[in-house]
């Protein structure tokens, strides 16, 4: 038994070390002291301060953060929404399963896949209205399409983790439906839905495969502009960059993670 415990941790071990060291090499050469090159010539901080000093990376900077804050505002609130109609009201029971697995194909189907559909929704809209011409539009409108389905299902599984015996107890104290929902409903769910809502920012902040199908000139985010970059050359300055990203994103899967640990504990 200690030979498999010992086995097992040793494995686990090589694991981490496998998906962890090149994501190391990133952050180590973010401040290697030469241009080019994998020799290790001295530390410096001068590629972090160079990116604030670079307009594309700080236009595509913004672009990032407009279509994450965006999109996570409008899909946490259409995901609580469609979580709550799904569990709350009387649905037929084939109804449910049909509405569960349409629910489910955002997060199972291949991104390639769905931003292939993207591409031929956003042609057929676009013989309605110009609006629709590739650009940051498009891009909200595809994250809030895939990002509304993971809101869902996290906020869904915080209500089946409350169940219904508090809401009927504040109906058998006559509570009406907008206070119970604003006064009961709404505050047990807050953790699943703040769960949900960094889960969908982090989502579209590391987005790459729907947001090359559906960007414009003008919409480049930064995955975008790291692809563009790393076809020509990796320069420590691409380090860097993918180091700060790499950064705010694991911020927000720990954030999330202790969120949906309070969520499972209540």
């Amino acid at each position: 038994m200690r030979k498999i415990n010992l086995l097992v941790s040793i494995t686990a071990i090589c694991t981490m070390v496998f998906l962890y060291i090149p994501l190391l090499a990133v952050a180590f050469f973010s401040v290697n002291d030469t241009k080019y090159g994998m020799v290790w010539k001295g530390f410096t901080l001068d590629w972090y301060l160079k990116l604030f000093q670079n307009e594309m990376i700080l236009h595509a900077a913004w672009n990032t953060l407009v279509l994450a804050i965006v999109s996570t505002i409008v899909s946490t609130l259409l995901g609580t929404i469609l979580a709550i109609g799904m569990d709350r009201f009387p649905w037929p029971r084939k109804m449910n399963t049909t509405l569960d697995l349409i629910l489910h194909l955002p997060v199972i189907i291949p991104d390639i896949i769905f931003a292939a559909a993207m591409v031929v929704a956003f042609g057929f809209l676009r013989a309605l209205s110009s609006m629709f011409e590739p650009g940051l539009l498009n891009m909200i409108i595809a994250h809030i399409t895939f990002q509304t389905a993971f809101v869902a299902l996290v906020v869904r599984s915080r209500l089946v983790s409350i169940g219904k015996e508090v809401e009927e107890a504040a109906r058998d104290l006559y509570a009406d439906t907008t206070y119970l929902l604003l006064k009961v409903t709404l505050p047990l769910l807050m953790p699943g839905i703040v769960a949900g809502a960094m889960l969908a920012f982090t989502l579209s902040l590391d987005d790459f495969v729907i947001s090359f199908f559906t960007a414009g000139p003008d919409s480049v985010t930064l995955p975008l502009y790291i692809y563009a970059a790393v076809r020509r050359v990796v320069t420590p300055q691409i380090h860097a960059l993918s180091t700060l990203v790499l950064m705010v994103t694991i911020i927000m899967v720990i954030c999330m993670e202790r969120f949906t640990r309070k969520v499972n504990i209540k």
